[in-house]
């Protein structure tokens, strides 16, 4: 855009400017570095961000290892009690964060950011209100013994986000980090920090300086360094599985608690029996296990669908018409349903895999195919929702986590044969089972190796289930009581001699 140009409808006439929170102060890199935000949907610069290093990290973790002393011996329901605080003023600007992430993402503000700038609020009000669970068990170990345990937070929490979903997997990390009474230092995304900024600014509102600061720029730099920090008691990462080897060698290193929410390549399993009725539910919940309103940029998408041989024609038939129906355009646009992909790194990772899926023999590209090189869509970085059918599982399409809308379909004919090549991946994030006969959906359900299996619905995760991985999509729980107590607190067992 030159200077001349009028930004359009919904964009910012000049660069955001923002700064990352340390220590309750907004500051800028310590060498003065900035990196600049793009718009995806228009390939333009929206936003500026400091390029923060080794130094800025170092000056965050120590600002959040000096709060944490005072943060952590705050009643429990007093720290609870400010946690529901930023929940609300999280909500009241609900609507300004989701325009900001459809800005920086690319994703629909009504389909996705509007939703998922709830879905944090939500999460701060969740964990608000389970901040005084962090309690202990008494063992009956004689009239003379008292024996119990304590959970006691673990210190400073070093905590890296993508930019597919920035907002809702911040508030996941924050939110029951600080409840539990921990301090935190959030890199967020180089592609998606702006909304996630918002928050912060937000919980600088209410909380003591230095209990939550966040950090921006790129992953080897200030990523590594939040890694690999000696003062950090714990680190939480959600990203590709790629990057999660090396937060768990960095752990590792330094005998530190780990949790990783990683890649997925996850499988839906469509029984015949979903035709009985014309099978249009079934199809919706494949869409939506898809995340095609989300350009399929979400690590729980089912994206390899494990079709019965004698509904596979039909179900495509009907599958394509709804994929083509979706409408794809500017993510402000309260009409669209499908927004753009990230970046054009991504753009091109997806458009060679499309482009492979068509080249191999017997595949049949069933709807989409590579986007338009001209017209609105060229404008930013827009991708068209695929199926491509007579894909075999050992095909790298099926494979290999795309992370943008591309579905394979593949038949079966034997159950057995559907079990198998839905547990044949090192991923084991999410799975999807559709049929009308629940004792059979159960029993495919409890035979998938993944973290989290839905049995005919497809939507997100919800508040209150433990969600995380299995094999290489990840290790620990979030999103729940369980994930927040295994994932911020350490156990400690005290015995006292009462005889004495």
């Amino acid at each position: 855009m030159t200077s001349t140009e009028q930004p359009p409808d919904g964009y910012p006439a000049g660069l955001i400017e923002s700064r990352m929170l340390i220590g309750g102060e907004w500051v800028d890199a310590a060498d003065g570095r900035t990196l600049d935000i793009e718009a995806p949907a228009r390939k333009l610069a929206i936003g500026r961000v400091p390029r923060g290093g080794a130094a800025d990290v170092d000056r965050a973790v120590r600002a959040a290892a000096a709060a944490f002393d005072d943060w952590r011996r705050r009643p429990a329901r007093e720290r609870g009690a400010l946690v529901l605080k930023i929940a609300e003023g999280l909500a009241a600007r609900a609507e300004r964060i989701a325009r900001t992430q459809a800005l920086e993402t690319g994703n629909a503000l009504r389909t996705q950011t509007r939703p998922e700038a709830l879905l944090a609020a939500d999460a701060f009000r969740y964990f608000g209100g389970l901040a005084g669970e962090t309690k202990g068990e008494t063992i009956p170990l004689g009239e003379n013994t008292l024996s119990y345990t304590r959970r006691e937070p673990i210190g400073v929490v070093g905590a890296i986000v993508p930019w597919n979903a920035p907002v809702s997997l911040s508030a996941m990390k924050i939110a029951p980090a600080i409840a539990a009474g921990n301090t935190i230092v959030l890199k967020a995304a180089e592609d998606a920090p702006l909304a996630v900024l918002l928050i912060a600014e937000v919980c600088a509102e209410h909380l003591p300086p230095g209990v939550v600061n966040v950090i921006t720029g790129y992953g080897p730099e200030a990523g590594a360094a939040l890694a690999e920090h000696p003062m950090v008691g714990k680190l939480s990462f959600t990203g590709s599985t790629q990057v999660g080897k090396l937060v768990m060698h960095a752990a590792a290193e330094r005998i530190v608690p780990v949790s990783l929410e990683l890649g997925g390549k996850s499988p839906a399993i469509v029984y015949p029996d979903v035709m009985d009725d014309g099978g249009d539910w079934a199809v919706d919940c494949v869409m939506a296990s898809m995340r095609f309103t989300r350009q399929s940029q979400s690590c729980t998408a089912g994206s390899r669908l494990f079709l019965h041989e004698s509904v596979y024609d039909r179900f495509l038939e009907k599958l394509a018409a709804k994929a083509q129906a979706l409408k794809i355009g500017d993510p402000l646009d309260e009409a669209n349903d499908v927004g753009a992909l990230i970046n054009g790194k991504q753009f091109r990772r997806v458009c060679d895999y499309i482009e492979d899926g068509l080249a191999r023999n017997p595949g049949r590209l069933v709807c989409g195919g590579l986007p338009p090189g001209e017209g609105p869509l060229a404008r930013g970085w827009f991708t068209i929702p695929t199926v491509i059918a007579g894909v075999s599982n050992e095909w790298r399409l099926a494979r290999e986590e795309i992370f943008g809308p591309v579905l394979v379909a593949i038949p079966w004919k034997d159950e057995e044969d559907a079990i198998r090549m839905a547990n044949d991946s090192h991923y084991g994030l999410a799975g999807y089972v559709f049929t009308r006969d629940l004792a059979r959906g159960l029993r495919a359900a409890h035979r998938i190796e993944s973290g989290w299996v839905q049995v005919n619905q497809g939507g997100g995760q919800s508040l209150g289930q433990p969600y995380g991985g299995f094999k290489q999509s990840g290790l620990g729980r979030e999103f729940s009581l369980d994930g927040m107590l295994e994932s911020f607190t350490h156990r400690k067992a005290v015995t006292v001699n009462l005889a004495a």
